[in-house]
């Protein structure tokens, strides 16, 4: 598989892929799904070395040339050269305001619509910005890349730098894309796939509502409510011991304590509520090392009792984590089709949970930070928290749909999460009674 795909060889679009692919048939006028990382740069830059580390790596990394074929309703894909991103370099220092003209250039190719059976993908900017300034623009779509997809390719850029400016170690390159397609097709087709499939069609047979959106009927054209509150700078800190002491990552402390707040607050029909969380479905795989898009999403059904203590709560839904993660492989858009949703609809995905624990890329002599960016509908009720791995640099982001939230109550939200996160995990918190704690202030 791996041979054919190189040699400009047509291959199916993986499950993940044809959800986005129906995605942008039902949207082709709007800027659907584009994702992109802007990472700054401030200090004593190689400005040549990151140009030819940011090439080296986008050669390495096919998925970033794929071209989409449709052959009579059929759509496949393959691998084009043709359609590398060719590095851009542009000094903005003779402009008025570089920093804003950069903004201005990033925003508008944000929002250019992308034709997926057109357009090349992925672009490469490399942008200079003061004398010490750079900003590095690197843009793709989720049918391509997922997050952390882009995070593993800023990561080999900074590894090759390191090469190119000082001599350091090459580092080893990416595999294939047609590898991991190799590796799924394999696992769909052998008994892993079963047993996780027997467990999604057990865990959606209770009779918890999962809503259903037909494809087509998000409005991306909406404004959506979004806010980044500010967070308790002592919580990185408190989160690290309530780790340490219960045995639980600080990002899954997060997500319960998050699925507690939401179970408490936003309307449900049933004793369970679920929350929706990204799983990277990367460990152990070979898509470890290939930029793709292999990030799945999957339900955790959360129960609160009023008079459990926080810790209870968390060590019972722990539990119900790892389980749902032993068979996280087993792709929504499959989850879907044996619960009887077929093409045109799809599970909402709402409320959502995302923790990002990435350190942004390492640069010697520079200060390097990220900003994400991604475009698509104001749809349900999200929260996505950001940090460097060990918790620091703690931000959180609130994302509302209008039509499902109203502006007393997101701003209603917008306060009290933080608070609750900086109740939950004061000293005494997991001894807390989850009804006192979760009551409003």
């Amino acid at each position: 598989m791996q041979d054919t795909l190189s040699r400009g060889g047509r291959l199916p679009l993986t499950l993940a892929q044809l959800d986005f692919w129906e995605e942008f048939r039902f949207h082709p006028g709007e800027p659907v799904s584009t994702v992109g990382h802007a990472v700054r740069l401030e200090g004593d830059l190689d400005a040549a070395a990151l140009a030819r580390a940011i090439a080296t790596a986008c050669a390495e990394t096919d998925v970033l040339a794929l071209r989409f074929h449709d052959e009579g309703g059929r759509i496949r894909q393959s691998c084009d050269p043709g359609r590398a991103p060719e590095l851009l370099r542009a000094d903005l220092r003779g402009t008025d305001d570089p920093e804003a003209e950069a903004q201005r250039r990033i925003e508008a190719d944000m929002a250019a619509v992308l034709d997926l059976g057109r357009d090349p993908l992925s672009v490469q900017w490399l942008l200079r910005t003061g004398d010490r300034r750079w900003l590095w623009y690197n843009r793709g779509h989720h049918i391509m890349l997922d997050g952390y997809g882009v995070f593993l390719i800023e990561q080999r850029v900074a590894q090759l730098y390191r090469h190119f400016a000082s001599g350091g170690p090459a580092g080893t390159p990416f595999r294939p894309f047609a590898a991991f397609l190799e590796e799924e097709t394999a696992y769909r087709a052998g008994p892993a796939a079963a047993r996780d499939g027997a467990f999604w069609r057990e865990a959606l047979a209770r009779p918890v509502p999962l809503p259903v959106l037909e494809k087509g009927g998000e409005d991306y054209a909406a404004e959506g409510y979004y806010s980044e509150p500010p967070l308790d700078p002592g919580l990185p800190l408190q989160l690290s011991r309530t780790a340490a002491e219960t045995g639980t990552g600080w990002p899954d402390l997060l997500v319960l304590a998050s699925a507690a707040y939401l179970h408490r607050h936003l309307p449900r029909e049933e004793a369970a509520l679920p929350v929706w969380l990204p799983f990277m479905s990367r460990l152990g795989s070979v898509s470890a090392l290939v930029p793709c898009l292999a990030v799945n999403i999957l339900p955790l059904f959360v129960t609160v009792g009023p008079e459990e203590r926080f810790g209870g709560y968390l060590a019972r839904m722990q539990g119900e984590l790892r389980r749902l993660r032993r068979h996280g492989r087993y792709r929504i858009e499959q989850i879907a089709a044996d619960h009887g949703i077929g093409a045109g609809r799809r599970f909402f995905f709402s409320p959502l949970v995302n923790v990002m624990p990435f350190d942004p890329p390492e640069f010697p002599g520079c200060r390097a930070s990220r900003e994400v960016l991604a475009n698509g509908p104001a749809d349900g009720f999200n929260l996505s928290f950001r940090a460097r791995r060990d918790g620091e640099e703690l931000a959180l982001g609130i994302d509302g749909d209008p039509a499902l939230t109203s502006a007393a109550e997101f701003a209603r939200h917008e306060a009290e999460i933080p608070a609750f996160l900086s109740r939950a995990f004061a000293p005494g918190g997991l001894e807390t009674e989850m009804g006192a704690l979760l009551a409003p202030r």
